[in-house]
């Protein structure tokens, strides 16, 4: 590291701002120079190396998303802090977006919210270099990432450019593409990638259970909390807190999140005492979230908290072009676990993959192939290995008893019941009685599903 004070550029048309952040700033050892101008703040960003530039969203001779666009096309690998008030939020969501490293809501607090944004993203500058070639190689090594559609280049991307910043980042896709593995890309890429990671499935857990995981309880805060309890928010400090699912977690608590992500505060179930955890927010969900505002099934102020870097991961059918390379990584990863002679699939296997339309996606398929290779004998893997979980896109079977309808006619609610009851049995079946993966499977909450075998009286079954 060099010892040579690192330089920090100031751009805010109040002279008061400048003043105050480069007292509070030189405290620390850098080198300072504040400009009131944006025009000549960038020329001077064009001549001059800085480490970090901290700049207002609003500003009279140039606005700030223009600043950073100017100033990203000069450096791309530029570090760039956004100054917010709450009246431009949107401005500064398109400025994360856009590739600023962070945004600070006025009013600020040098000494904590400033000096630590700072040093976090120095921390990065320094950094950056050593973890560029790791994390690529790590990217390459996500199985569900595998391919060289379009699709998958985006998400590679998006991964690669979100991974350093400290911004909230909102995962999307449908069950079994790989949404986890993601976040954890995301995780290790960034400055928190030697802190903990921590995930929670909002979706398996009821309300009062997921804020005591999420927040940790007092002592005797509910029958049978006979221990205080660290709640995993608090795990999380200085990492990465991933809220998978979190489509299912309830408007109440949805509050006690949302104040977490702002303020970077919180409170234990059945506790006064006020906590803090300094964690990056990753979410993930399987629904249309803005669908989810509109009918008041979800915060519309932590939903666009949480969409400040959106990743859509494309399901399966998406990226056809894709399939033979999967499907070629995950012959290879299982047959040298396995110790397995299986090499290659035959010209059969190869269309019946191709044939196949996923609904479970990348996961699917990593299981099919896991399967085919513990059934293969030699080394070529046939169609027929693949043949019990392998399902053509034109197979419209349905899992239960379909009459024909007659001039007789038919009782419609209850074949309607057996229909559903029979796909209950079988996503129970393929997920070896896991309720979450069950669900998942059936496109459902947990909550849904749990709902469906009580209604059947399923969930009295061994």
């Amino acid at each position: 590291m060099s010892d040579a004070p690192k330089r920090i550029l100031i751009v805010d048309d109040e002279p008061a701002i400048c003043d105050v952040l480069s007292i509070a700033l030189r405290k620390d050892g850098f080198d300072v120079a504040a400009e009131t101008d944006p025009c000549k703040a960038l020329a001077r960003f064009k001549v001059e190396p800085f480490d970090v530039v901290i700049q207002d969203i609003r500003m009279p001779e140039m606005d700030g998303i223009d600043l950073l666009r100017e100033m990203k096309k000069s450096r791309e690998d530029a570090i760039v802090i956004i100054l917010t008030a709450y009246s431009t939020w949107d401005r500064a969501v398109e400025a994360m977006r856009l590739g600023a490293f962070d945004y600070i809501k006025k009013p600020f607090d040098t000494n904590h919210d400033i000096r630590a944004a700072v040093k976090r993203a120095i921390r990065i500058r320094e950094e950056s270099r050593v973890r560029s070639k790791s994390f690529d190689e790590m990217l390459q090594r996500i199985g569900h990432l595998t391919g060289a559609s379009p699709a998958v280049r985006t998400v590679r991307d998006l991964i690669r450019r979100a991974a350093p910043t400290d911004s909230t980042v909102l995962i999307t896709g449908e069950s079994g593409v790989g949404k986890e593995l993601v976040a954890r890309a995301i995780h290790h890429g960034s400055p928190r990638g030697d802190k903990p990671f921590v995930a929670v499935n909002c979706g398996a857990l009821t309300e009062t259970l997921l804020e005591s995981e999420l927040f940790g309880h007092a002592r005797g805060s509910f029958t049978g909390a006979v221990t205080e309890k660290i709640g995993l928010a608090e795990v999380a400090h200085a990492g990465s807190l991933f809220l998978d699912e979190i489509s299912e977690m309830s408007p109440q608590l949805q509050v006690k999140v949302l104040r977490l992500l702002e303020e970077k505060e919180f409170k234990p179930v059945g506790s006064t005492q006020t906590r803090h955890a300094d964690v990056r927010f990753v979410a993930a969900t399987n629904k249309d979230l803005a669908v989810e505002v509109k009918e008041n099934r979800f915060r519309k102020d932590l939903f666009y908290r949480l969409n400040v870097i959106p990743i859509a991961i494309p399901p399966l059918r998406d990226r056809q072009e894709d399939i033979a390379l999967l499907a070629g990584a995950f012959l290879r990863k299982y047959s040298a676990e396995m110790r397995k002679e299986a090499k290659r699939f035959s010209a059969k296997a190869h269309e019946a993959l191709k044939r196949c339309s996923w609904p479970g996606n990348v996961r699917e398929l990593e299981n099919c192939i896991q399967r085919a290779v513990a059934l293969c004998e030699g080394e070529e893997i046939q169609d027929h290995d693949l043949f019990d979980t392998l399902r053509p896109s034109s197979d419209t079977k349905v899992v239960g008893r379909r009459e024909a309808l007659t001039e007789d006619g038919i009782d419609l609610e209850r074949t309607l019941e057996e229909i559903e009851k029979g796909y209950l049995l079988k996503a129970l079946e393929l997920s070896s009685g896991n309720y979450t993966k069950a669900a998942q499977l059936l496109r459902m909450s947990l909550r849904s599903f749990r709902y469906k075998l009580q209604k059947y009286e399923l969930d009295k079954m061994p």
